[in-house]
């Protein structure tokens, strides 16, 4: 994706409270086997439900939420992801220990890690959405459907930057689902219901409204675009459903705002239009999700910003620079010009940006609504596929940069390592031991902008100026965490 987003999954830097993913881990020695769960049954009608109102009465404040649940609860699965983690004894590598037990010391037995999260049955041959975070790094994941089945499952997909995994169980049955709704069109006020399995108490649903839409700066994954709301989400609920009052998913439930880690009701959900756009590439048997390429840095309007280019509030994303021959260029957009729209609907920041452009997909049209001097044109713009990206090549000779293993900055490079997609030079991957290039204290991430005065581009240049240099002197410049240092070696 262009623009470039911070992701910070453990804590808010700064603020009173935490942002914590709502996932729940286990730790137990010995072999795991999932035991049984208290659930509700599902039911098979739908209510017919009326337009959004206001209770107008007494009884209607009366009525209940349970025919809803019980036609949505079949499809909110519990979900558990087991991985097996070997303990180094304490004594190991100990000289004295080593020769008292021969050499022999016999290792700890392994220990197995539980998370313990939620799903959601989107597909009734057995496709199922949860959170990335409650399944990274499983060797074994298992699902318990509501009615108490239990089934291994297959990752088909999983994204960190949008934090889902899509997984696919085969029961031999059509099984219960939820429908996915037009998140675009979910209203702050609006009823919802939550429902997973926090803290591994078995199924449990609670309400609450929409408290805001389009929250970003919530720093839980790449995509910070998120649908806030009041009920009660915890521990355990990650990858659980949020249900509008048409019984039909608007978004998976992911974080909440918290002190303590318990419910405070400040809870994050991702938008069920991001969580159509991963099942898609999954259903097209992709075992990743690409992000459209636009081909442009964006930053965020400041009221300084704002004031500066003559804009009457702080909202859009301004265009920093943009790269040769890129969707953005063959429109005609220029750096310095703000987007405000896309296909008509507002576009605050770069993280909604993002989220517009990754949800409308791969070789889709958008028209985006551009502002220059206070006047504003639509302009057509086709989202891309994204470069593929390069394998690394090793650099070898006699040169201090021997030994690093380097790429081509591409889209794809420039998103895993959080810098701009038009950054200039060659990022190095890895370094070998023993070699210059370690001995010049070089690490995976560092980028190559230039070398004896000459400005890289890519590792053919890199490798024509190393061939030609020899010098007894040499210059190199190196970024590294946004800032460039000179480093002089003879």
């Amino acid at each position: 994706m262009s623009a470039h987003l911070q992701n910070d999954p453990a804590n808010a830097s700064g603020r009173l409270g935490k942002i914590y993913k709502a996932g729940l881990a286990i730790l137990l020695t010995g072999v795991i086997a999932a035991g049984t769960i208290s659930v509700f049954a599902p039911a098979v009608s739908t209510p017919a439900v009326a337009e959004k109102q206001v209770p107008q009465s007494h009884s209607d404040i009366q009525l209940s939420y349970a025919p809803l649940v019980k036609s949505t609860s079949g499809a909110v699965v519990n979900v558990y992801a087991g991985r097996k983690v070997q303990q180094r004894s304490p004594f190991a590598g100990d000289p004295f220990f080593e020769q008292f037990f021969g050499g022999q010391m016999r290792p700890n037995k392994p220990r197995f890690e539980q998370s313990l999260g939620s799903g959601v049955i989107v597909d009734g041959s057995g496709l199922i959405v949860t959170n990335n975070h409650v399944i990274d790094g499983a060797d074994d994941i298992k699902v318990a459907l509501a009615d108490g089945r239990e089934f291994s499952s297959k990752l088909l997909l999983n994204d960190v930057t949008t934090d889902l995994a899509i997984l696919k169980i085969d029961a031999k049955e059509q099984l219960p689902t939820v429908k996915l709704a037009d998140s675009d069109k979910v209203e702050v006020g609006d009823l919802v219901l939550a429902i997973g399995n926090p803290f591994g108490v078995g199924q449990t649903v609670t309400s609450g409204i929409v408290s805001a839409q389009s929250r970003t700066q919530v720093g839980v994954s790449d995509f910070d675009f998120f649908i806030q709301t009041d009920a009660a989400i915890n521990p355990g609920n990650s990858g659980g459903a949020l249900i509008d009052m048409q019984g039909n998913l608007i978004g998976i439930n992911t974080a909440i705002y918290s002190r303590s880690g318990g419910s405070v009701g400040i809870g994050f959900a991702i938008p069920s239009n991001m969580v159509a756009a991963v099942v898609k590439s999954a259903e097209s048997g992709s075992d990743k999700f690409e992000r459209p390429y636009v081909g442009a840095t964006f930053q965020a309007i400041t009221p300084d910003i704002a004031a500066g280019l003559g804009l009457r509030q702080p909202s859009g994303a301004l265009i920093t620079e943009i790269v040769e021959k890129g969707p953005v260029a063959e429109a005609g957009i220029k750096v310095g010009e703000v987007i405000t729209a896309i296909d008509g609907v507002k576009v605050d920041n770069p993280d909604a940006l993002a989220y517009r452009v990754s949800t409308a997909g791969i070789g889709k049209t958008v028209q985006m609504t551009v502002l220059n001097d206070g006047k504003s044109r639509d302009v057509a713009v086709k989202l891309a596929q994204p470069p593929k990206e390069v394998p690394a090549r090793e650099i070898t000779g006699r040169n201090p940069l021997a030994g690093a293993q380097v790429q081509d900055i591409t889209p794809e490079l420039a998103r895993k390592a959080r810098v701009a997609p038009t950054t200039r030079g060659v990022m190095i991957s890895g370094v070998k031991d023993n070699t210059p290039a370690q001995a010049m204290n070089l690490r995976a991430g560092d980028i190559v902008r230039g070398v004896n005065g000459t400005a890289i581009g890519n590792v053919d240049d890199l490798q024509t100026v190393l061939s030609a240099g020899r010098n007894a002197l040499w210059r190199l410049d190196i970024e590294r965490d946004g800032v460039i240092y000179r480093q002089f070696v003879r």
